[in-house]
């Protein structure tokens, strides 16, 4: 799959853009808060109909303005489409393809695949097991679209139970309606999730051993109440009364997590910074080929500001991953000049288009002006 163009209107802090770009690498520069990571944002928006901050939409819209609106063209299974997207202040968010508008924004995931990495990725060895979740949800949601519409009636279930808890009066009956139907997506969820964190932790370890030949083996493993087979209504129906009292429900796929390990012990804890940035590189790369295995197209990689406390040679084993024929269209965003003079020196001509940027402006730059 490949982005051809991209057209942007008051984007965060992009006033105007309107790019056409290379089907293979295509670099950004400029100093950090000049629009780089925004343009990165902008295209995986169009992805997931959300932005990667997690920031409300309205905050989308550039200072002082009442809109925003993002269009762009795509190469997919060799047909063009056109996603355009908007958001105006105090009315419904808008997604179309082909000039049709979607009903319902969840069936617009998994149409672009996507794979994103970038600096805040360290939140998934240091965050919390929402992070982590969010992670190995968005994996499997991009290649199963039955996963995402079992997720979603999980999630609002959950919440109807969240809040029978919360009311003395709730009746049993509702409760073991409700905690049923919990039952039937959650089995969904954790068989998924079990057999996709299993095929991707091969792919991982391939990825990490590739950037880090010397160093200790890495592992994944799922951690869930429904690991030992166990039935989650029964679950449901003997917590409810623990659930009363603490207002909230104590076990499902909801609390489950993945423990992230570097020679058997815990990364946040055993991890430099380098190894931690490592993981998390490998960790992405092994996405994007699980998403490639699982939709039959080549993601789009987005490599954000992501060179940072690493030495030269893994940066140059991540870039000769990068470029391989494994991966496809590549955008990636960085403040230091020879980073990409280095990426370029190894491109095909032809095969990368290069922007300076500054204060949401994106200007064109030639082989040339790097000193190439």
């Amino acid at each position: 799959m490949i982005l051809q163009r991209i057209n942007l209107n008051n984007f965060k802090n992009i006033p105007a853009a309107a790019l056409q770009f290379s089907p293979k690498i295509n670099c950004f520069l400029g100093d950090n808060g000049m629009g780089k990571s925004n343009l990165l944002d902008a295209i995986y928006f169009l992805s997931f109909c959300k932005s990667f901050t997690g920031m409300p939409d309205t905050m989308l819209v550039r200072r002082g303005e009442e809109f925003t609106m993002a269009e762009a063209t795509y190469l997919r299974r060799g047909t063009e489409e056109d996603i355009t997207a908007a958001i105006a202040k105090g009315k419904r968010k808008s997604f179309k393809r082909r000039g049709k508008e979607y009903q319902r924004l969840s069936s617009h995931i998994g149409l672009l695949p996507l794979v994103m990495v970038s600096p805040r990725d360290m939140e998934l060895i240091n965050g919390a097991g929402e992070d982590r979740r969010r992670f190995i949800d968005m994996v499997i949601a991009q290649g199963d679209p039955t996963y995402l519409d079992q997720l979603i009636r999980y999630n609002r279930a959950l919440q109807q139970r969240n809040t029978m808890l919360r009311e003395a009066t709730a009746d049993t009956n509702l409760f073991l309606a409700v905690e049923m139907s919990m039952a039937a997506s959650g089995a969904y969820i954790h068989k998924a999730r079990s057999r996709q964190i299993e095929q991707l932790t091969g792919i991982f370890n391939r990825y990490y051993t590739a950037i880090a030949p010397n160093e200790d083996s890495v592992s994944l493993e799922y951690s869930s109440a429904l690991n030992d087979g166990g039935d989650l209504a029964e679950m449901l129906d003997a917590s409810r009364q623990r659930d009363r009292i603490l207002h909230h429900t104590t076990v499902g796929p909801h609390r489950d997590d993945i423990a992230m390990s570097l020679a058997g012990m815990p990364v946040r804890r055993a991890a430099s910074q380098g190894q931690a940035k490592t993981y998390t590189i490998a960790l992405r790369m092994a996405q994007y080929e699980f998403l490639a295995q699982a939709t039959g197209m080549k993601p789009l990689l987005l490599l954000d500001d992501i060179f940072d406390k690493l030495d030269a040679s893994r940066v140059s084993r991540i870039m000769q991953l990068a470029s391989s024929p494994t991966f496809g269209q590549i955008f990636i965003t960085d403040t230091n000049r020879r980073h990409l003079d280095a990426i370029i020196a190894d491109t095909a001509p032809g095969d990368y288009r290069l922007w300076s940027v500054h204060t949401g402006q994106f200007s064109a730059l030639t082989p040339c002006q790097f000193d190439l």
